[in-house]
């Protein structure tokens, strides 16, 4: 049998802003009213675990009343033809939803929670995170998310992942977070690179055989699969 080519997709917050999901940060530097530094920092957890919990229990609750949109959709349909593998920014579950079942979270996830002493102790979570609620080794949960200033554990695999892509897609995401925005330099050389963006913010002479889709992601979806079956 042969081989299936291998897509690995990046996405970012322009991917599930079309199922209802907002951005993560605003132009003005907040994210759902809050400063970051507030609600997604570890300085934020100390000084005031409670207003975190809050934030995080209102983002959950958010995500659970929406839906994945046609580009999820799209990206699953991928796997008939192809070994579509996908490296999200997103803390949202939307890409599994969709079905996809290869899907690795570089920030984190949602609808997790994990020991705030032990990062090993993670734990599937969809109703409020509470002061009290404590992990198995009797500390407090917090929210399974890689905020400002923490490692990202996953990096290493992503960059794995990356490495041995035949076609690489980037959905709704300006490529200017590091560390993700240096997946791009790990792929090989001369691969077709497809960057979907309703504004996007480079251009085709920055890389090779880089194509823009200057759309939402359900619209530059819609046109690539089109362009790959």
């Amino acid at each position: 049998m042969n081989r299936k080519n291998k897509i690995v997709v990046l996405t970012g917050a322009g991917m599930s802003a079309e199922s209802g999901i907002k951005t993560f940060r605003d132009a003005n530097g907040l994210w759902e009213g809050h400063n970051i530094e507030e609600v997604a920092t570890p300085q934020g957890w100390y000084n005031n675990p409670e207003l975190v919990l809050d934030f995080y229990n209102q983002r959950r609750e958010q995500l659970l009343r929406v839906q994945p949109n046609k580009a999820h959709c799209l990206l699953k349909t991928l796997e008939e033809k192809y070994d579509v593998h996908i490296i999200t920014q997103n803390v949202d579950d939307l890409h599994e939803r969709a079905g996809s079942s290869q899907v690795l979270h570089l920030h984190g996830e949602l609808r997790k929670v994990r020991s705030s002493v032990n990062e090993n102790l993670i734990y599937k979570w969809d109703n409020d995170l509470k002061l009290g609620n404590v992990c198995s080794q009797n500390s407090q949960l917090r929210p399974h998310i890689v905020w400002f200033g923490e490692a990202v554990p996953n990096l290493s695999i992503a960059e794995q992942i990356t490495k041995t892509a035949d076609i690489l897609i980037i959905i709704g995401t300006s490529m200017q977070v590091y560390p993700a925005a240096n997946l791009i330099y790990d792929i090989r050389k001369g691969i077709p690179i497809y960057f979907i963006d309703p504004k996007p913010n480079i251009s085709e002479s920055q890389f090779e055989n880089l194509t823009i889709i200057a759309a939402s992601a359900t619209v530059g979806m819609k046109n690539l699969y089109h362009l790959l079956n």
